[in-house]
């Protein structure tokens, strides 16, 4: 059976130590999806797809049809215009009879 060797994840003192958690304290402050108020998730603003930029999901599980940013929703419009497959012309494998 393997052994686990312990770990020591402690950082020395110096001064790039104590840069880094200044800087660290710094950007941590800055999280907009903080638990208590606004916790990133499926249903949040942000994460939905509503017209913005920026969310993708649309709430519903396994929706990949209705998702997706603004950006994302152009270029679907244009990719789906260079395909040579419609209802009218749809994509079938030869016959075997």
């Amino acid at each position: 059976m393997a052994s686990k060797i312990p770990i020591d994840l402690n950082q020395p003192s110096n001064n790039l130590s104590a840069i880094a958690d200044k800087v660290r304290k710094d950007l941590v402050v800055k999280n907009d999806y903080q638990l208590s108020k606004n916790e990133y998730g499926v249903t949040n603003a942000d994460a939905i797809s509503d017209g913005d930029a920026k969310g993708r999901g649309t709430g519903v599980f396994l929706d990949i049809q209705n998702g997706g940013t603004s950006i994302d929703q152009v270029t679907k419009v244009d990719n789906i215009k260079l395909n040579k497959y419609s209802p009218k012309n749809p994509y079938n494998t030869p016959s075997t009879e």
